[in-house]
């Protein structure tokens, strides 16, 4: 086993690459992937230098695994993932700020306006069957809503 590690070919550390990113795959944690980066890489080298001491490619191992993960978290840190479906699990929130047509009027506070397939309850000031509104606020599965000012 000894020798094996001081004789490496340049295909030795491409199956090593390919087996750390398959391991992240299965086993997903974002660093795996960047060390299987470092090995194809050593390996490339191996490829163009085939007379590099084992020693070297491990130092150069070493050193592309550290940069590689440490110019990942760099560029994560610069540029972070949007924020997508800050409303999960709360799908009333999605509406905020829409404009909507009461199916039924407003009577005593009380209305229904319809949503995509569905009906929802809304409050607000009276106001006829027809009128165009905006959602302002969700309380619990109930819109409030205000008459858009062309509409008043």
């Amino acid at each position: 086993m000894g020798e094996f590690l001081t004789t490496l070919n340049f295909w030795h550390w491409w199956v090593a690459a390919m087996a750390l990113i398959i391991l992240e795959v299965f086993a997903p944690g974002a660093f795996m992937l960047w060390l299987g980066v470092a090995a194809a890489v050593v390996g490339f080298l191996l490829l163009l230098f085939p007379g590099l001491p084992w020693e070297v490619q491990y130092a150069l191992f070493a050193v592309l695994s550290v940069a590689s993960i440490a110019g990942w978290l760099y560029y994560r840190k610069r540029h972070p993932l949007p924020e997508t479906d800050t409303v999960l699990n709360r799908r009333g929130q999605q509406y905020l700020g829409r404009i909507f047509t009461l199916d039924e009027p407003i009577i005593n506070g009380v209305g229904k306006v319809k949503v995509d397939d569905s009906t929802w309850k809304v409050r607000g000031a009276d106001l006829p069957a027809g009128t165009r509104v905006s959602v302002v606020a969700v309380e619990n599965t109930v819109f409030v809503v205000e008459a858009l000012e062309a509409d008043t």
